[in-house]
């Protein structure tokens, strides 16, 4: 498995695992801790999760599982997110962001506990908060670090100018900005979010690879053309799974994307390490990129 360097100390897996939809797969802790075990037999070490995912509960989910087999964690990176409140909270009026530092801290607080876990490899701000007092993010982070609980911290959904905003105030670099990219959702390659990524060195994680499935079900004009040219690629590329293309498609990028696999199932996170493999050259690559945008390279 290849892995992304994302400090003196810190690396991830290129490919990630994901677990926003961990409480949909209804599974228990065992059969949890045995997909686990089959990411960490590919190489799949990072896991990726956030304290709002399955209504507060996937981080429990994963963190019971975890606690079956306790030395697993060393052989893990786990990143979760905090910064947005929903009303599935006690206390919650209305579905919110909250950057402040008081709740950052008792975030990552609540997610040590849930996740059985005494400290956390990244922590991400979730999405970007209109009232961010970036002096009060800072001080979290450095309370935080300075404790041990948290290596190091990136953001998620950030645009380059907001990410340069709470940047400046950081004393550390912010190591990632997670973000929504796929063949269909092109938006991240033109408004200087992996331009910026490339130019700071920061390795961006991909939500969403799959365009949530759209890719395989969607009957839309842009949809319609890149089936057709997905078939024909993974034809040239010698593989059946067009899963496979739309991650090569990712991983041929400079800016070292490291898509976050959201499945429970085994065989669809192994098809996406096998698109590691697989080499597209750039004429298949920007064939899918003019499929996508429905007219040439000018």
């Amino acid at each position: 498995m290849e892995r992304v360097q994302l400090t003196e100390d810190l690396q991830f897996s290129r490919i990630i695992h994901g677990h926003w939809r961990m409480a949909d797969w209804q599974y228990g802790s065992q059969q949890i801790l045995r997909v686990l075990e089959e990411c960490l037999e590919m190489g799949v070490t990072t896991m990726d999760t956030a304290d709002i995912y399955g209504q507060y509960t996937c981080e429990s989910l994963f963190g019971q599982a975890l606690a079956l087999k306790p030395s697993l964690r060393d052989s893990i990176e786990i990143v979760t997110k905090c910064g947005i409140k929903l009303t599935s909270k006690e206390g919650v009026g209305i579905n919110h962001y909250d950057s402040s530092k008081k709740h950052i801290i008792e975030s990552v607080e609540a997610s040590l506990l849930n996740l059985h876990t005494d400290y956390l490899d990244a922590v991400l701000i979730h999405r970007p908060d209109v009232l961010t007092d970036p002096e009060e993010v800072a001080a979290a982070f450095s309370e935080l670090k300075r404790a041990g609980k948290v290596r190091s911290f990136g953001v998620s959904n950030y645009t380059p100018s907001q990410l340069n905003m709470l940047q400046s105030y950081l004393d550390e670099p912010l190591i990632t900005n997670q973000v929504e990219v796929s063949l269909l959702v092109r938006d991240q390659f033109e408004n200087g979010t992996l331009d910026q990524a490339i130019e700071k060195r920061m390795p961006v994680m991909a939500w969403s690879p799959l365009a949530g499935g759209r890719i395989f079900t969607g009957e839309d004009a842009q949809t319609l053309r890149v089936q057709k040219a997905l078939k024909k690629t993974a034809a040239e590329m010698g593989t059946e799974n067009m899963d496979q293309v739309l991650y090569a498609w990712l991983l041929k990028h400079p800016g070292k994307i490291m898509p976050i696999v959201g499945s429970g199932k085994v065989k669809r996170i192994r098809a996406a390490v096998g698109a590691l493999q697989l080499k597209m050259t750039k004429e298949q690559w920007y064939e899918l990129w003019v499929a996508s945008r429905g007219k040439p390279v000018d």
